[in-house]
């Protein structure tokens, strides 16, 4: 059943869910930070829109700045405003920053501790008909590997307002993963974040801990549910924060199930379930499942007929599940 600790959203599993995207989360907050914070900045590579950075720009325009096709330079200027004492956030698609422009926020901003915040939109193969030039389904893997960064992914548009609130008041670099297209809203704004580890789905005797980032996290929810119908068992968990992981809480999930199952939009590699297999290998070696990119890019669609093609669904998740439990 939901966790009824956590003040979720009642309507999750019905047909007229609320849906939004998660940079509509992003777009909010960074106008709350600038109110309440003289010192936060905006900047862009020419997708003010896109980035729902618009409002925040004619709010505060002498602390909006347009780089224009140039996500290099972009996070050169923060490094370089967050050293003069500002808070910058620098937003454009995941593939350009932190893809394209990977080193320079490297040497310019991760490596001297820089209190930047990098803002990927876009990612995952949620953004669907743009294609696998712009689904960024590598990007936690090349942040996460940076000494001292951290790495926020929000699961729905409420939480995205929380991460990225929490981000602006936190000093250091942060990336922050936003995606494109609606999804469901599956938190409320009484749903607490501390950037720990939370069970969203709960049953008496799981078999199966599923470990779940952004979007993904609501399929994991509907392969509980009918799971459940079927007498199996599984605890569904948000994991937000990919970096630093709440080892604590991870381990003391995984031993109640001694099975886990990793799902996220992203390459397999690198991600989620690279940073929770890390863990288990050095302090709880156990039987694991990934829900994924398979070592492949994605093809233009629709976010729910890639989804599915894919394997990144219900179904696949529900057979993930089952295939755990045998090796267990």
């Amino acid at each position: 059943m939901l966790n009824p600790n956590l003040k979720l959203n009642s309507k999750i599993f019905d047909e007229d869910v609320e849906k939004k995207a998660t940079r509509e989360g992003f777009g909010k907050a960074i106008v709350s930070l600038g109110e309440k914070d003289q010192n936060v900045v905006v900047l862009t590579a020419d997708l003010s829109e896109s980035t729902r950075t618009e409002e925040f720009a004619q709010k505060f325009p002498d602390r909006f700045f347009e780089c224009g096709v140039a996500e290099q330079n972009m996070a050169a200027i923060a490094a370089g405003l967050a050293i003069a004492g500002k808070v910058p956030f620098i937003s454009s698609y995941a593939t350009f920053s932190p893809g394209k422009n990977w080193e320079t926020i490297r040497t310019t901003a991760v490596y001297n501790q820089a209190n930047v915040k990098v803002a990927g939109h876009h990612s995952g193969i949620m953004t669907g008909p743009d294609g696998c030039t712009h689904q960024a389904t590598e990007d936690i893997a090349i942040t996460r590997c940076w000494p001292k960064m951290t790495v926020l992914v929000p699961c729905d548009s409420i939480e995205s307002q929380k991460i990225t609130t929490w981000a602006g008041e936190y000093k250091g670099p942060v990336y922050l993963r936003y995606s494109r297209d609606k999804s469901v809203v599956m938190t409320t704004e009484e749903t607490p974040y501390d950037g720990k580890v939370q069970e969203f789905w709960i049953s008496e005797n799981p078999q199966v801990t599923i470990f779940a980032t952004g979007h993904e996290l609501y399929y994991g929810l509907l392969a509980a549910k009918e799971l459940e119908s079927a007498g199996i068992m599984v605890n569904v968990v948000n994991v937000a924060s990919i970096k630093p992981l709440d080892e604590i809480g991870i381990l003391e999930l995984v031993n109640k199930t001694g099975a886990a199952i990793s799902v996220e939009d992203h390459q397999v590699a690198g991600g989620l379930g690279g940073a929770l297999a890390e863990l288990f290998v050095a302090k709880k070696p156990i039987p694991m499942e990934f829900i994924g990119l398979q070592n492949t890019f994605a093809e233009s669609g629709s976010p729910k007929d890639i989804i599915e093609k894919y394997g990144m669904g219900k179904t696949a998740i529900m057979e993930a599940v089952k295939k755990v439990i045998t090796r267990k």
